[in-house]
């Protein structure tokens, strides 16, 4: 293994200049398409950054980092979905999501009709959300329209095209925080997440439909819509687009499918360092990894 490592809190390994497999992930100031490895402008300044938030969120980091170990690409897309979901909600009921619910205090989700609009044209199936309000935050009402409309490509053969966007200024900003810690308990919501799951679904379809079942994303694209998107059998990407896994700073990691997802597109360390460092990356950046596939 690579000697030249930093052991942050909560187990997390990261090697520094010559990629490592066995590492959390690698950092260098060198460019690289090596999957273990990011390039960033200064390691001793991504480092400390880095060192700071694993030491605020050493549990959440943690369970990421282990998620993400133990996820096997060659694996079900079910086995990898179950173990995140399981994995989240003992974050969920952990001290560092309690202290940011304290933090954010009480919240509302304002009711907000048609959360997602589909449309069929012939064999196409076209699926937007629709909060532009809110960067399309992804709400329960969201994920239950989302669901009865990616139903219509699952039960109809004759579908052979599914295009996903978002209307307004972003595809999709993620969860919707008001209705964070809003949940029954832990293990209903680890249910309700796996029983009804878009993640699921697209997989299904995109293995049916390969680079035809699409997503079209602009504006910001991040976490949970980040994470669906990933499912699909191609990507296309705004060239402002702005892709991120935030979910660290709630004392949690990606649970709409990401580390499933986006560690099939990019690998284990890429996806590790964007849930742990909380970065944002473009559209080039994304192209560059194969988070994307076309930018236009």
């Amino acid at each position: 293994m690579n000697t030249d490592a930093v052991a942050l809190a909560g187990g997390v390994l990261v090697a520094l200049g010559s990629p490592s497999d066995e590492a959390t992930f690698t950092l260098t100031e060198d460019a690289t398409d090596d999957r273990r490895a990011v390039t960033v402008a200064s390691v001793p300044e991504a480092l400390a950054e880095l060192t700071e938030r694993c030491l605020r969120w050493p549990q959440a980091a943690a369970i990421c980092d282990d998620v993400l170990r133990a996820f096997d690409p060659a694996a079900s897309t079910f086995a990898g979905v179950i173990t995140e979901s399981l994995a989240y909600s003992t974050l969920q009921s952990g001290p560092e999501f309690a202290r940011w619910l304290a933090e954010r205090g009480p919240a509302k989700v304002p009711g907000i009709p048609n959360p997602v609009v589909a449309q069929r044209d012939g064999n196409r199936l076209s699926i937007r959300f629709n909060r532009s309000q809110r960067h399309n935050a992804f709400s329960t009402d969201a994920r239950a329209a989302l669901l009865e409309a990616l139903e219509v490509a699952r039960l109809d053969p004759s579908v052979d095209e599914v295009v996903l966007a978002g209307n307004g200024p972003s595809f999709c900003s993620g969860g919707d925080l008001g209705e964070f810690g809003t949940f029954a308990d832990p293990a209903g919501a680890h249910v309700a997440r796996t029983r009804h799951s878009p993640a699921l679904v697209l997989d299904e379809i995109t293995a049916r439909l390969g680079s035809a079942c699409r997503a079209e994303v602009h504006g910001q694209v991040q976490g949970s819509g980040l994470e669906m998107a990933a499912f699909c059998g191609w990507v296309r990407c705004d060239p402002d687009a702005v892709l991120g896994l935030p979910e660290l700073t709630l004392g949690l990691i990606p649970g709409a499918g990401g580390t499933v997802s986006i560690s099939r597109r990019i690998g284990r360390w890429r996806t590790a360092y964007l849930v742990l460092s909380g970065r944002s990356i473009d559209a080039a950046t994304a192209l560059r990894w194969g988070l994307v596939d076309e930018i236009g």
